[in-house]
């Protein structure tokens, strides 16, 4: 007998609410600075180890779900200003309370990156998936991409990367755990370090044109 329309509905139905359950106890395991394993999860959410592994296949896979869950809105951020400094200052400012908010379960999947890179060099990370951070690679581009046709591709890329220093969980390690400064004063310093990035990129760019300019007309007279 074929399954009908309203049983697979109710399969898919649970199997979300299995997948939700598992995503709300793994975010308050990794609010308590643990990370957890998906035999772990699913034990502390009551959940089977085989309904488990159907959900999520990895642990690596679990992370992720949870880290993207944590970010929230700013997988989905967006800006309608024209000004590249006010976009990253709106993505920073934007970014940080959710964040700091998120910051013990941001800082035990940096642990998981950590101790899978140890693995790796050490070949016995195996063939496993392994979690990959990085959306700041993205959210960063988007937030300059009104100068990438004056900064052109060389310099553009460049500023992202430099301005990955200013963004991101590393920021908060960095600035208050290692210089104590509090949630404010780790954000003013991040955004004031970044308008200076995006003003210095700027600067080069048309003082290299200014001079250019100059050396063309020069040979012209």
């Amino acid at each position: 007998m074929g399954v009908s329309v309203e049983d697979d509905g109710e399969t898919r139905g649970a199997k979300a609410r299995t997948r939700r359950l598992m995503v709300t106890t793994a975010i308050g395991l990794m609010q308590r600075g643990e990370t957890p394993s998906v035999s772990g999860v699913a034990e502390a959410a009551g959940v089977s180890r085989a309904t488990a592994y159907r959900c999520f296949p990895s642990q690596a896979a679990l992370v992720q779900t949870v880290v993207d869950e944590a970010l929230g809105p700013i997988l989905g951020w967006t800006s309608s200003s024209t000004s590249a400094s006010e976009r990253v200052d709106d993505l920073l400012s934007s970014s940080f309370a959710r964040i700091v908010e998120f910051e013990s379960t941001f800082k035990a999947a940096l642990k998981l990156s950590l101790e899978q890179w140890a693995q790796d060099r050490a070949g016995t990370l195996g063939e496993g998936e392994a979690f990959k951070r990085g959306h700041r690679v993205e959210l960063l581009q988007k937030a300059i991409e009104p100068l990438r046709a004056e900064l052109g591709n060389k310099r553009f890329l460049r500023l992202a990367r430099a301005l990955s220093l200013t963004y991101g969980l590393e920021v908060l390690i960095v600035l208050k755990d290692m210089w104590g400064l509090s949630s404010r004063q780790m954000q003013e310093t991040a955004r004031w370090a970044a308008k200076a990035m995006v003003d210095a990129a700027l600067s080069e760019a048309r003082n290299e044109t200014i001079a250019s300019g100059a050396k063309t007309g020069g040979a012209q007279g």
